[in-house]
């Protein structure tokens, strides 16, 4: 039976509505290409890019940074990559109305060297969000001129750090009030010194290119960059005790893991050790990774953290390498730690989220509520590291994955019932979480390596019986204006929860400043108090749902 045009798109458009994620990219405009050429099997072809959300023009909005590579890696020898307009690092503003514009070039941030990642923060107090971009080779600070533009300040700053750079995070770790940042590093990648090698090595009992197998290489040590109060920073990194040698590092995220006011830092690594480091409180960290119990052998790539259990204490979830499972970390602080010790337990078999991702390559990832239900789901970016055995120019794609947190502890797999199992296979990598469209639910925008991005649309909350929300965003006193590391409280009738605000997580990216609680039926929140980096508390009551509030610092 052959169905006449207009009931065929009838039909396609009642599905699209169905479906909570809908693919929007091309419609928003949003016209991106990951690199240049064609992929040459060499490995920093294959690790990135990121992207981040963030408001640049400060319009209400989420504009869009996407990072890039500018082609095949053709002389790694001599640790130089040759540059072209057609590939590089892209703005968009975001218009308001669902569609973004392409400010590069007027924005001066189309840079073209060799990217991975991306994270946005306030470094320097003045009301505008920067810049900072990751590269192998020297990285990029870009500082918001306040009207749209940007200027390089990368070398005034004193953060080039050219070294192959990954993920990179900004949080105020000596509670001076402004905002310190931490470049994660991964591998001296010296092919030169592997060349009279074998020229294939084992991965997961499969053979690959040595020049693929990062084990093979040295890890390079990561840096902590001690932000001055005058736009400078000083490498401090020895003197705080957060080299975390031998990691091989993908992606750190500052978090106060033990409720004591302070940014401690956890840092999740590629084959290697992860490491996890405890404020000390007196601008130095101690290494807490074997006593954490959070500190095992794997191949980790993306992280996320948040309260997925709503027990008032931050967990973490870490996206993984294959036959190696994603791990959700369960904190027991709230529980039986011991005093003044982080500890966290692995929950990912009694959470259900073990097998289901055994066989799965995972990248960017969020602890988020899609559905506004009150508990965090898991959102990852997949993709393999493996070349199609009759094309080795490509990689092999993945399908990417949703979680719904069922609220006992377990989660579920909603990749096909929400829409996110029919996109197109991809290899994914760097994944962005924000609501840019401002209609109360979080989108998700994904980079997949040597391919076009994707927009996710969100629907949930235009959706029949949606649940109720609230957004927040906060604006600090003094430099620290985005109030990174700052704790949000809320209550309902039926539920407590609890959100930090972080500057770089899920792969080599930077989601939304505005923290976004689901709040399932319930019509009102009683009470949202705010504690702020230097310990202060500020509470309002009786707030209308389905709104953003903006909370100011109190002097």
């Amino acid at each position: 039976m052959c169905l006449p045009v207009f009931l065929i798109v009838l039909l396609i458009s009642i599905t699209a509505a169905a479906s909570t994620f809908t693919d929007v990219t091309d419609e928003s405009g949003i016209h991106f290409l990951h690199s240049n050429g064609a992929r040459t099997s060499l490995l920093p072809e294959d690790m990135g890019s990121g992207a981040g959300f963030a408001d640049i023009d400060n319009d209400g909005d989420l504009d869009l940074y996407i990072v890039n590579i500018p082609g095949p890696f053709t002389e790694p020898l001599s640790k130089t990559v040759a540059k072209t307009e057609k590939s590089k690092n892209m703005l968009y503003r975001n218009n308001g109305n669902g569609t973004f514009t392409d400010i590069t070039e007027s924005a001066k941030v189309g840079d073209t060297g060799y990217g991975m990642g991306c994270v946005f923060a306030d470094y320097n107090g003045d009301g505008y969000v920067d810049l900072y971009v990751t590269n192998y080779g020297e990285n990029v600070l870009y500082r918001n001129n306040g009207d749209s533009t940007f200027t390089d300040v990368t070398h005034i700053a004193g953060v080039t750090c050219p070294l192959w750079s990954t993920g990179a995070s900004f949080a105020d770790y000596d509670g001076d009030n402004d905002l310190d940042l931490y470049v994660c590093n991964y591998v001296n990648y010296d092919l030169e010194k592997f060349q009279q090698q074998k020229e294939e090595s084992l991965q997961s009992g499969k053979l690959v290119p040595n020049a693929l197998n990062p084990t093979v290489f040295e890890p390079q040590d990561n840096v902590l960059y001690r932000n001055n109060g005058d736009e400078t920073f000083t490498d401090v990194t020895e003197n705080a005790g957060v080299t975390a040698h031998g990691g091989r590092s993908m992606q750190a995220i500052f978090s106060d893991f033990d409720d004591d006011n302070d940014m401690d830092l956890y840092i999740a690594n590629d084959t290697s050790e992860n490491h996890i480091y405890r404020n000390d409180g007196n601008g130095t960290f101690t290494d807490v990774s074997a006593e954490s119990w959070a500190a095992d052998f794997r191949g980790s790539m993306g992280l996320a953290a948040g309260d997925y259990d709503a027990d008032g204490d931050i967990d973490l979830f870490i996206s993984h390498w294959i036959d190696q499972e994603y791990v959700l970390y369960r904190n027991l602080l709230k529980e039986d730690a011991p005093a003044n010790r982080i500890r966290f337990v692995d929950e990912s078999y009694s959470a259900m989220l073990a097998e289901v991702t055994l066989k799965e390559i995972g990248w960017g990832t969020a602890l988020f509520d899609y559905d506004n239900d009150g508990d965090l789901d898991v959102f990852v970016a997949n993709g393999s590291t493996f070349q199609e055995l009759d094309k080795p120019e490509v990689l092999i794609p993945q399908h990417n994955q949703l979680f719904r947190n069922e609220g006992d502890g377990t989660f579920s797999d909603v990749s096909k019932s929400t829409g996110i199992r029919n996109m197109p296979l991809r290899v994914s990598r760097g994944t962005a979480f924000g609501d840019y469209d401002n209609d109360g639910d979080v989108d998700i925008f994904i980079v997949n390596n040597y391919d076009e991005p994707t927009l996710l649309r969100n629907n949930a909350s235009s959706l029949k019986n949606s649940n109720n929300w609230l957004q927040v965003e906060l604006v600090g006193t003094g430099k620290n204006r985005n109030a990174i590391g700052a704790k949000i409280l809320l209550n309902t009738s039926d539920s407590t929860l609890i959100q930090e605000i972080y500057a770089g997580d899920s792969y080599m990216s930077s989601n939304s400043f505005i923290a976004e609680f689901g709040l399932g039926k319930a019509n009102q929140v009683q009470m949202l108090q705010v504690i702020w980096t230097d310990g202060k508390k500020q509470t309002v009551k009786d707030i209308a749902v389905n709104q953003l509030i903006k909370i100011t610092q109190e002097p």
